[in-house]
């Protein structure tokens, strides 16, 4: 059965930094794009940042560019998502998503994944 589990959510003041982590589990996903959404309340899933199987290429939201950076570790069959600059609108569920169709990046859908994560909250208060 595969499973991603993420974690290293919590609560933080503004300006403050959190390293999310993600394992996976069942199977390797070390030929497979792996992302970052979120969701907070009363909106829709948004993307996050993006990384292609070996780590060579990324792409994050505008919203999140300069502040956040997304690692791989194949060994670990994990991946980090790095949140520095934090503020009270990136408040949200956290979640983890693998396309098990693609080793690149193809898109910012969340249509393009097909394992998910339970999610983790991350919370930053002003």
């Amino acid at each position: 059965q595969v499973q991603l589990v993420e974690s290293g959510g919590g609560l933080v003041q503004a300006g403050g930094s959190l390293r999310l982590s993600c394992a996976a589990s069942g199977r390797p996903f070390v030929r497979n794009a792996m992302g970052w959404f979120r969701q907070a309340p009363g909106k829709e899933r948004e993307f996050v940042a993006a990384i292609s199987w070996n780590g060579g290429s990324t792409i994050y939201a505008d919203s999140v560019k300069g502040r956040f950076t997304i690692t791989r570790d194949n060994a670990k069959n994990t991946v980090y998502l790095r949140m520095n600059s934090l503020k009270p609108e990136d408040t949200a569920v956290y979640f983890c998503a693998a396309d098990r169709l693609s080793p690149v990046v193809r898109g910012t859908s969340p249509n393009e994944y097909n394992y998910w994560g339970q999610g983790t909250q991350v919370t930053v208060s002003s």
